[in-house]
């Protein structure tokens, strides 16, 4: 039996949704890396940027507030990791201006988004 419409919980939240976006940016910028920068500071971000989305699939499937409240620490630790990582690519001009603010913009919303979620479990 296959059902194209059935969705986990956490595909239904929208800071996962929101997550799985920044990863696509995330993954557009390694690609325009050169070599040299894609085995450490590059590797380094796109792990990062994996982290938020797996630590909320994660984390919504415990059962207790206290461990979710963990997971979700992880994906908002991670976020922020990932906005280090582009404020290093813009001073080293590996990424423009634009890109800078667009992924700050969306890194912020995540974080609110996690801290949010994290308020309503304590």
């Amino acid at each position: 039996m296959e059902d194209k419409d059935f969705k986990f919980d956490f595909e239904k939240l929208i800071v996962y949704q929101k997550a799985l976006d920044f990863m696509h940016e995330i993954f557009k910028i390694y690609k325009k890396l050169p070599p040299e920068y894609k085995y450490t500071i590059g590797s380094n971000m796109v792990r990062a940027g994996a982290s938020i989305s797996n630590n909320i699939a994660e984390g919504s499937g415990k059962k207790s507030k206290k461990e979710k409240s963990r997971y979700y620490s992880i994906s908002f630790d991670s976020t922020r990791e990932c906005i280090s990582v582009f404020n290093i690519l813009l001073n080293e001009k590996l990424i423009d201006k634009d890109c800078y603010i667009n992924m700050r913009f969306r890194g912020k919303e995540i974080t609110n988004m996690l801290y949010r979620l994290i308020e309503t479990l304590e």
